[in-house]
């Protein structure tokens, strides 16, 4: 029970990485509240877990509405009696060759991969502080340390390496109140939503850049999230962690 009694909220938990995480975030005696922006998705993974006897509960919100997502902060910690950690799951995606890639489409892409990290984390910045502290997770991405240019990565990579810079800012402003802010870098993880956007084709190409040959799991981020989140971390703040099966360590 490393996470017994942690106020927990997660967005993106319908499937992938975030249900992953809610799972076992939960298993090891978090109470926490997701989010997605599918309908009734947050709601189903939710109830699923309770079945199990887990404390954990779903809400449908579009996070890309600063409105919205300031209302689900403000009514979970007031839910949970207060925040403990915000992990920074949920992202959109958008991906074109910088030479076709419209205004629109950067503008999109920004909204939803970065805007929506401000969107959850500057309102629940109090409720940190009032805790005596906690833990800011965010999900970065392999693609903000690394150009590769078949991927048509250009948004997404400016979008997650604001995310980093972001991370490491708000290790530094956070530190007098006892917050800590990391990130966590995934290679190709297989998702509900990497599935519907990558062909075999490019993804074969992304398993191939990688020193262990397979697709990443939920699980595989989900634990290390668990660390962050837990007191065995007290020590790490600003860091960004590559879990992305050697992709950024080498060739072979």
């Amino acid at each position: 029970m490393r996470l017994s009694g942690k106020r927990v909220l997660i967005t993106g938990t319908a499937g992938g990485q975030g249900a992953a995480a809610q799972e076992l975030f939960a298993a090891e005696g978090a109470r926490v509240v997701g989010c997605d922006v599918q309908p009734g998705a947050a709601e189903k993974t939710a109830e699923a877990l309770r079945g199990n006897g887990l404390d954990v509960t779903g809400q449908t919100v579009d996070l890309t509405d600063a409105d919205a997502a300031a209302h689900w902060i403000e009514e979970s910690a007031d839910f949970l009696g207060g925040i403990d950690v915000l992990y920074n799951n949920a992202a959109g995606f958008g991906f074109a060759p910088f030479a076709e890639m419209t205004l629109d489409l950067w503008r999109h892409v920004l909204h939803v991969e970065l805007d929506i990290v401000f969107h959850t984390t500057q309102p629940a910045w109090k409720h940190l502080v009032r805790s005596g502290g906690g833990s800011i997770i965010n999900t970065a991405s392999m693609s903000a340390v690394r150009g590769i240019a078949p991927l048509g990565q250009a948004a997404h990579a400016a979008a997650k390496g604001g995310v980093i810079a972001l991370t490491k800012t708000l290790a530094a402003e956070g530190a007098e109140a006892g917050i800590r802010a990391n990130a966590i870098s995934p290679g190709f993880v297989q998702t509900p939503a990497t599935d519907a956007a990558v062909g075999d084709e490019l993804r074969a190409f992304q398993l191939g850049m990688h020193l262990i040959r397979r697709a990443g799991q939920g699980d595989d981020i989900a634990h290390l999230a668990v660390y962050l989140a837990s007191d065995e971390s007290t020590w790490v703040t600003g860091q960004n962690f590559s879990v992305d099966g050697g992709v950024t360590a080498g060739f072979r």
